[in-house]
Formats: C-alpha cells, sequence, structure tokens
C-alpha cells in the first residue's frame, strides 16, 4: 500500500491564527496610501501572494519597486502587530507531534516571507518537526499555482502523490491539487462549500489523526 511521503503545511490560517493580524497590517499599510482596504477585500486575497494583493488594491500601473516596498512594509507592519501573541490553532501542534512520531517528513510552504514563518515556527516551537520551509520568495508564481508544494515535496524528497497538504484558503487547495497532492482543508478561514476541491474538509484540526491521512493515500 502506498504510504504517506509528507505532509505539507500552509502556516497562516492552518498552523497559528493570524488572519486578523494581517488584515490590520494591510489597512494600516494602505490607509497611508489613501486607500481603504476592508475585510472583504482581504478574504478575496486571502492565500495568494503580496505582489498579487498589491495589484489588485492599486492596479496594474504599480511599479516592481513600489510592490516591494509596500510588501515589506506590511510584513514589518504584521511582525509588530503580532508580536509575541502567536497562537496555534486548535489540532494542530498535537497533530504535527503524532506526524513526527510516525516518522512522516514535514514542511511548511506558504505565501508569507521567511521572517513570518521564522516569527511564527519560533514561537510555536515547531521548528524541529520540519525537513524545509518555502517561502513565496523561493518561487516565480503563487497560489494557486503548484510551485510552492510542489518545490516543498522536491526539497524533503517525496513524491507529488503521495503527498498530503493542509490548506485553510481556496487558492492554497488549488495548488494542492494543480501540484497532484491530496489535500485536507480546514474551514478556519473559508466556508466548507468554497473548499469542496479537498479529499478532506474539517471544521478543526481537532478532528483529524494520523490514520485518517494514511487513508487519504490508499487506494479504495
Amino acid at each position: 500500500m502506498p504510504e504517506i511521503a509528507a505532509v505539507i503545511w500552509d502556516m497562516d490560517g492552518v498552523l497559528a491564527d493570524t488572519a486578523p493580524h494581517h488584515l490590520l497590517a494591510w489597512q494600516e499599510t494602505f490607509a497611508k496610501r489613501g486607500i481603504k482596504f476592508t475585510e472583504a477585500d482581504f478574504k478575496r486575497g486571502f492565500g495568494v501572494r503580496n505582489d498579487a494583493i498589491i495589484k489588485n488594491t492599486l492596479g496594474e500601473q504599480v511599479t516592481p519597486e513600489e510592490i516591494e516596498a509596500i510588501a515589506r512594509e506590511k510584513e514589518a507592519t504584521f511582525r509588530r502587530i503580532i508580536g509575541k501573541d502567536v497562537k496555534p490553532l486548535p489540532g494542530a501542534l498535537e497533530l504535527l507531534k503524532a506526524l513526527d512520531e510516525g516518522g512522516i517528513r514535514m514542511a511548511i510552504a506558504s505565501s508569507t516571507t521567511i521572517e513570518n514563518i521564522h516569527l511564527i515556527v519560533g514561537s510555536l516551537d515547531i521548528e524541529k518537526y520540519l525537513k524545509a520551509v518555502i517561502t513565496g520568495h523561493d518561487v516565480t508564481e503563487g497560489k494557486p499555482s503548484p510551485q510552492v508544494f510542489l518545490l516543498a515535496a522536491q526539497r524533503i524528497g517525496a513524491e507529488p502523490k503521495n503527498c498530503i497538504v493542509v490548506e485553510d484558503a481556496v487558492a492554497g487547495v488549488k495548488a494542492a491539487k494543480s501540484a497532484g497532492m491530496y489535500c485536507v482543508a480546514v474551514s478556519n478561514s473559508h466556508p466548507q462549500e468554497k473548499l469542496k476541491q479537498a479529499d478532506l474538509i474539517v471544521a478543526s484540526l481537532e478532528m483529524v489523526t494520523v490514520k485518517d491521512l494514511e487513508e487519504l493515500v490508499r487506494p479504495p
């Protein structure tokens, strides 16, 4: 029977509850430029890279230099806002520990920056579980492109067809399926009906066991 080659984790909204802090950071950053950024705007861009969010908000005329400056400012603002207030989402740490005890390789593949990942991973004390960390800057295309997940699988020597991605965003689920991977979607950020492309949809990772994940990769 095929075994789980690896579990690849998204970070924001899956491992840590960071959405409110990201929303405030975007609102503060855009407000300085006279732009009102609503919660609806935020939800539309959930899970995609900063450059896409900035282009969608400011228009295609925005220059690469402006995009880079705005993105840097926004992420620095996010880290200031969240500070030490990093909270794991229910069931995440327990599932990480159980997978590690089962000898299953794990990686993070996130659209965010390496500085944000270091902050969250360090605050949650989960670096010991990870074999690789992939950021949005490591690939040329953000989610829903599968690049970030395929690179994660490559870095840890895993076949995509035996990898499971844990996601909460619509773009992330699409990316996982485009990569030829299984996907567990947690409805922390989006209603379950929007995540229906996933192989397993749950309201919380408290509901997921290693056995549940093993059964995903077994043929019927």
